[in-house]
């Protein structure tokens, strides 16, 4: 279940560490709704060819479970992604373990705004990405009475 957090309450150096094990069904979904159908995905005959030998998982859905780790154990779902920068650093293959460390960087309560990092590694520790990213929050609503 996903949580609603206000700014004030999320912290710098609060962190996340998070694992799971991207699946071919994760890829399918991803690559049917994106019609994202580069060979390298989907065409085993072609990345056996390849330096990866095999299929890999598209680097911009393992971000996207980054950043869903990111609201749904850390920071909850009133902020909106206002910056987003990912390093995919190596390769994630189908089966793959990996585990993402997310934590808050900066946050500046004037101007609603949290920085994130992140790391995933997979199960050998090998990097795969990095993230920095900016969320900005909504005011709070003021109380009536």
């Amino acid at each position: 279940m996903y949580d609603i957090r206000q700014i004030d309450e999320l912290n710098v150096g609060d962190r996340v560490s998070v694992s799971k094990t991207v699946t071919e069904a994760d890829g399918a979904m991803y690559i049917a709704a994106t019609g994202d159908f580069g060979p390298v995905h989907v065409d085993e005959d072609f990345a056996s060819g390849t330096r990866f030998e095999t299929r890999l998982a598209p680097g911009i859905l393992v971000a996207g479970i980054c950043t869903s780790v990111l609201t749904a154990e850390l920071v909850g779902t009133l902020g909106v992604s206002i910056r987003d920068s990912f390093w995919f650093t190596g390769a994630v293959r189908y089966g793959d373990t990996i585990t993402f460390e997310i934590w808050i960087s900066a946050k500046d309560e004037e101007n609603r705004t949290v920085d994130w990092q992140a790391s995933a590694v997979n199960e050998e520790g090998v990097e795969v990405l990095k993230a920095d990213a900016t969320l900005k929050f909504p005011r709070k609503k003021k109380v009536t009475t």
